[in-house]
């Protein structure tokens, strides 16, 4: 891992976005889309490249192997969750400084595929006019978040991102990012030019061109859900930026999302190999 930008050239994949400290009941542990993305994204092949903001008691050593420019700062952006019932809430313990344009090293304005990955607002999505991307993938969860002065956050919805939506070349939400409000999804449909809903152990919906497709996820002992929505996207992406076909993408991302949640933590990062039995299942 690298503090500065490194000598080797553009990146295949940038992702922007906090990285976490998680607290749980065995201590923090190391979280963030810009983690899970990230890493998925280097086990597709691709020159991945982090741009972030932690505190010095972030351990970033899982990212050896990615180029990491990290702006300095005094606390890491915290998260717990509770879970009562089978439901979960968050509290938003501490946050790091936001990302803006002048954060992204020079070397590393023009990219393949940018992906802009706020977990708490923290991504100025005007960055994209200074930037150059072959395309543009969204995880928009960290803009559709608002909490209170205790940090207890609940769902909001993204009203000023009319133009990221219809400019991107995919959008990726789960549906626990609109509590289920089917509305909001409604909404978010017509504005985006493409909209993937992950629906956990449902597996995926996804919007386009006026159509909606839903796609099952194969049947497996799920033990940690964690990061699967991050690395769905990524997988994703990828894919739609590799071939061009929607379905195809949301096939291929649903079978590596599903194997994810049968580890735990960083550990869910899909294999080279699980990734070659993906591309090979071919779409229904």
């Amino acid at each position: 891992m690298r503090n500065e930008p490194g000598p080797h050239g553009a990146p295949d994949y940038l992702v922007v976005g906090h990285v976490t400290k998680d607290l749980t009941p065995s201590g923090p542990v190391l979280g963030g889309t810009a983690v899970y993305a990230g890493l998925t994204a280097f086990m597709l092949g691709m020159r991945t490249y982090v741009v972030t903001s932690a505190g010095p008691d972030m351990d970033l050593d899982a990212l050896s192997e990615l180029e990491v420019s990290k702006l300095p700062s005094d606390i890491s952006t915290t998260f717990e969750n509770i879970y009562t019932a089978g439901k979960r809430s968050q509290i938003l313990h501490a946050q790091a400084p936001s990302i803006g344009l002048n954060a992204i090293p020079e070397a590393w304005r023009s990219t393949d595929i940018l992906h802009l990955a706020p977990v708490a607002r923290e991504v100025d999505p005007t960055m994209v006019d200074g930037l150059s991307f072959k395309f543009l993938g969204i995880t928009a969860q960290g803009w559709m978040r608002a909490w209170d002065r205790r940090g207890h956050i609940r769902t909001c919805i993204w009203n000023d991102g009319t133009s990221l939506l219809q400019s991107a070349g995919a959008t990726v939400i789960s549906i626990e990012d609109v509590a289920g409000d089917e509305d909001i999804i409604k909404g978010m449909a017509q504005r985006s030019r493409l909209l993937v809903v992950t629906t956990a152990r449902h597996g995926s919906r996804v919007y386009w061109r006026g159509e909606r497709r839903d796609f099952t996820t194969p049947e497996v002992d799920e033990i940690d859900s964690t990061g699967s929505g991050d690395i769905f996207a990524a997988c994703f992406f990828f894919h739609l930026h590799q071939a061009g076909n929607p379905w195809k993408a949301a096939h291929f991302a649903n079978r590596l999302a599903a194997t994810s949640v049968t580890r735990y933590g960083l550990e869910s990062v899909p294999t080279a190999e699980e990734i070659e039995t993906a591309l090979r299942s071919e779409y229904p």
